[in-house]
């Protein structure tokens, strides 16, 4: 299943679980820039939003609400993502309302959430470099046991690796001529990846047989390397 059917069921499951503002917050404020955020960098990495809180509600220091843009709790720890456009945040004419936002982001820290501005700019500009700053802060945080570690072979760890550089899909032949081997072992390989819920095989509508296999990303996948 696809980013944009998946967002629609995490966001309205989000919403059935709330009631009053805090569920009118989230059918507003869940806007373009949190939505270009998980499309172009939380989905890439992760591959799910498990854990992942949209429009979070915080009491500040003065006991008025706050919502921040989303919140990951894999555990004890967490961590707070703001989105942040150039003007809203930079430009903004209202002195007493900026310092209250980054009076509240160091109210955060204190409460013990990790702040992470996200500039709105580089989603649409350069989504992977906002990748390749989260992807060493999160790792940590992940939960990777050995016995995951050993789960793939060696020739499934290089299907893996391809199927990423190809930009999440994956045909037999390409491993046949990436790897070197032949048509039916790539067929077998993808075929028990696809049993271990990392690829999803599409069916031609001509033909109905697979055609090629859609990587299920996962920031997890890089320490299996």
């Amino acid at each position: 299943m696809g980013f944009a059917e998946e967002h629609r069921k995490w966001v309205e499951d989000h919403i059935s679980r709330r009631s009053g503002e805090r569920r009118g917050r989230l059918e507003r404020g869940h806007g373009h820039g949190e939505r270009i955020f998980l499309e172009k960098v939380w989905w890439p990495m992760m591959g799910h939003f498990n854990d992942l809180h949209p429009e979070y509600e915080v009491v500040d220091w003065r006991s008025k609400p706050y919502f921040v843009d989303f919140v990951w709790k894999p555990g004890q720890v967490k961590f707070a993502f703001e989105v942040k456009g150039y003007g809203p945040h930079v430009q903004n004419t209202d002195r007493t309302r900026y310092r209250q936002e980054l009076n509240r982001e160091t109210y955060l820290q204190i409460a013990g959430y990790r702040v992470v501005a996200i500039p709105y700019d580089d989603l649409d500009a350069s989504p992977e470099l906002t990748i390749t700053l989260l992807r060493p802060l999160l790792m940590p945080y992940l939960d990777v046991k050995m016995e995951e570690q050993r789960e793939f072979s060696r020739l499934e760890r290089d299907i893996l690796r391809i199927a990423v550089r190809l930009n999440g899909c994956i045909r037999p032949v390409d491993l046949v001529r990436e790897l070197g081997i032949d048509k039916r072992t790539a067929r077998k390989g993808l075929g028990a990846l696809s049993e271990k819920g990392k690829f999803i095989p599409i069916v031609s509508e001509e033909s109905g047989r697979v055609c090629r296999y859609e990587y299920i990303h996962s920031l997890k996948d890089i320490q299996l390397w």
